[in-house]
This record gives structure tokens, C-alpha cells and sequence, in this order.
């Protein structure tokens, strides 16, 4: 999976897959959004392949422990799941104490099961410099099959510094998932895959979205569709 663009529709309601498959290449689950999440993923009978994500607090989720490794190890081993998303900074080390072993061993773990690793940084201030950005994709795609960066937007130059850095970084042949988060940036999500993103991601319900700036589902497919059959 992500040899070509991958359309995520991000949900913490299993239950919402079937309204998501007209558009949806896949679902990011977002487990620490989740209602008893493991209860879902074994009751899940739907079409599209899953990613599941169980998002640190640290990072800008709601799993407020190491337990959501546990729950991410349950998560490699069900049928559905091709991809799991990690924090760049836990396998590196640059996260709380005791991050880093539980990180690399579920990436381990991933891997044994041909489980795809995303290995995620989010930057929820500002868009660091282009340099920044490439360097930071190349790190995360070291660590993972694909390297996705999302960062803050607060005018037109830095969502074209995020768009370059996808340029550069994928040009360097790297698998990367990039996103500007915000209204300056909003434009990015369409146009970051012209430039090499293989992920998107957008909510099945607008009104749930799980993170600034995203497209409803519908429209992100065609916006993506018409720029990339250009």
C-alpha cells in the first residue's frame, strides 16, 4: 500500500465505513478518539483496509499513556489493519520516558506482520524552515514506510514552504505524507499529492474533523481526483 495516493477517511466510529467507501481508499482509526476501540476493531466486518492511529497526548491526541501501545499491538495483528501510525519523536527518543522502547517495538512488531509504519510529526505552532521540514521528513522515513508531516500554516508562503519540502523530500525518494493544518493552508491537502503526499486524510462526518483545515470526505476526493488527472 501507498505505492499510489491513499485517500483516508479518519473516524473514530467503525461504524461510519460503510458511508465512507464511495470516496475512501481507506480509514484511519483514530483509537484514542475511540469508544472502546478494541471492542471495534474486533466487530469490524467493513470493505476498506484500516490505519490505525492511536494518537499521544503529547502530539495532540487523547492517549495519555504508554497503555496505547497495548492497544496498538492488538491492533498489528487484526486482518483489516495495513498501517499503523507512530510518533517520530518516541522512536527517536524525543518523547516522555519510556517511549521510545514501546515505540520501536511495535514497529518491530508491524513489520513482522507486513504492517505499514507511519511515522508522524506534527507541528501545531508555526511551519518550520523548507530545510527543516525536508530533514524531518528524511528522519521519519528512516523509521517508517512513510514519513508524514503536518504542520501550521498561517500564511500562503508557508503552505508553498510545505509543498516544496514535499517537492524536495520526495524527489530524494522518500514516501512522504505531508498536510499544511489551518485555513492558509487548507489548500494544501489537494495539492500536496501533485508534489508526492500519498496520504490524505479527511473526516467521514465535517462536523467530527481530527484535525484544523480538513475537506469533507467528498470533496477531497474530487479536488485531489481533477489536480492529479491534470
Amino acid at each position: 500500500m501507498f505505492e499510489e495516493f491513499v485517500l483516508a477517511a479518519a473516524t473514530a466510529d467503525l461504524g461510519e465505513e460503510p458511508a465512507a467507501r464511495g470516496d475512501a481508499d481507506a480509514v484511519e482509526f483514530r483509537m484514542d478518539l475511540a469508544a472502546d476501540p478494541l471492542a471495534q476493531l474486533d466487530d469490524y466486518d467493513g470493505e476498506l483496509p484500516l490505519i490505525a492511529t492511536n494518537r499521544a497526548a503529547w502530539e495532540g491526541g487523547e492517549a495519555g499513556d504508554l497503555g496505547r501501545f497495548d492497544e496498538l499491538s492488538e491492533a498489528v495483528v487484526h486482518d483489516d489493519v495495513v498501517a499503523i501510525d507512530v510518533e517520530l519523536a518516541a522512536l527517536r527518543g524525543n518523547a516522555p520516558e519510556g517511549e521510545q522502547s514501546h515505540a520501536t517495538a511495535i514497529r518491530d512488531a508491524a513489520r513482522e506482520e507486513g504492517v505499514s509504519v507511519i511515522a508522524s510529526v506534527h507541528e501545531f505552532q508555526s511551519t518550520p524552515e523548507i530545510g527543516t521540514m525536508v530533514d524531518l521528513l528524511a528522519d521519519a522515513a528512516a523509521e517508517g514506510e512513510v514519513a508524514k508531516l503536518a504542520v501550521t500554516a498561517d500564511t500562503r508562503a508557508d503552505a508553498l514552504a510545505l509543498l516544496s519540502a514535499t517537492h524536495e523530500a520526495t524527489d530524494a525518494g522518500h514516501r512522504v505524507a505531508t498536510m499544511s493544518m489551518g485555513e492558509a493552508g487548507r489548500h494544501t491537502r489537494a495539492v500536496a499529492p501533485v508534489y508526492g503526499s500519498r496520504i490524505g486524510y479527511a473526516p467521514v462526518d465535517p462536523a467530527a474533523a481530527t484535525a484544523p483545515g480538513q475537506y469533507a470526505l467528498g470533496t477531497l476526493r474530487r479536488l485531489v481526483d481533477d489536480l492529479r488527472d491534470r
